[in-house]
């Protein structure tokens, strides 16, 4: 069962705006660099479902945080259908993401009062996604769709909570962008843990950048 219920998850990131989102195949090193975010004041945390075995490292790394990171709020990210968003929902996962809206996802998520954060690339589908229960929806590939999309989404339909993922860079002219732009918050993949930094086991970087982070986006009114 999830360690946090809809509205607590829904608090943790509100509190920072920062979502990391994340994968790797080795469970120790996933572990250190949730550590590190934790540590950089992160307190919602996205691994994402990708690779081999993927389950099997979550369930490290969930169990990790529950121990060293009591107040992190660990979801599952790249979820496409039920019986993973379900699977991951018995490890204990807090929230679930995908890269797009299947409306199977949200009543598995809904029935056990998780959060459900669905990939939506038009204003049809926000609405669609709404509809369904989801408090949270993700503007995915924000590359693409831009902060323009935020923006204008945002003049009709002021209620909604969107999380932007792709696209969006640890800087602060990016995250003030999107977050002006309307973003309830917004979420960091790769640009916030570029490889030659795993690589080098550098998790102070990764602390440090992730305040930086927080800070930038705390500035945001």
């Amino acid at each position: 069962m999830a360690k946090f219920d809809k509205l607590a998850v829904m608090q943790k990131i509100k509190a920072t705006r920062i979502v990391p989102v994340f994968y790797h195949a080795d469970a120790e090193v996933a572990c250190k660099v949730l550590q590190a975010c934790y540590d950089g004041g992160i307190r919602a945390f996205e691994f994402t479902n990708r690779g081999d075995f993927a389950h099997e490292v979550f369930e490290k790394v969930i169990k990790y945080a529950a121990q060293n990171c009591p107040d992190l709020a660990v979801g599952v990210g790249s979820v496409v259908d039920a019986p993973t968003a379900a699977l991951y929902m018995q490890l204990g996962a807090n929230f679930v993401v995908g890269p797009l809206f299947n409306p199977d996802v949200a009543k598995v998520c809904n029935r056990r009062s998780v959060p459900y954060t669905p990939g939506c690339g038009s204003v049809s589908e926000v609405g669609f996604a709404q509809e369904a229960g989801c408090d949270l929806v993700k503007a995915f590939p924000g590359d693409v769709l831009g902060a323009g999309f935020v923006k204008g989404l945002m003049a009709p339909m002021p209620w909604t909570r969107i999380m932007v993922t792709g696209g969006v860079e640890p800087t602060e002219e990016s995250i003030s962008r999107w977050l002006k732009a309307g973003s309830f918050c917004v979420g960091m993949g790769s640009k916030l843990f570029p490889k030659d930094v795993i690589a080098a086991a550098d998790w102070k970087a990764i602390t440090d950048k992730c305040k930086a982070c927080v800070e930038w986006a705390a500035a945001v009114k």
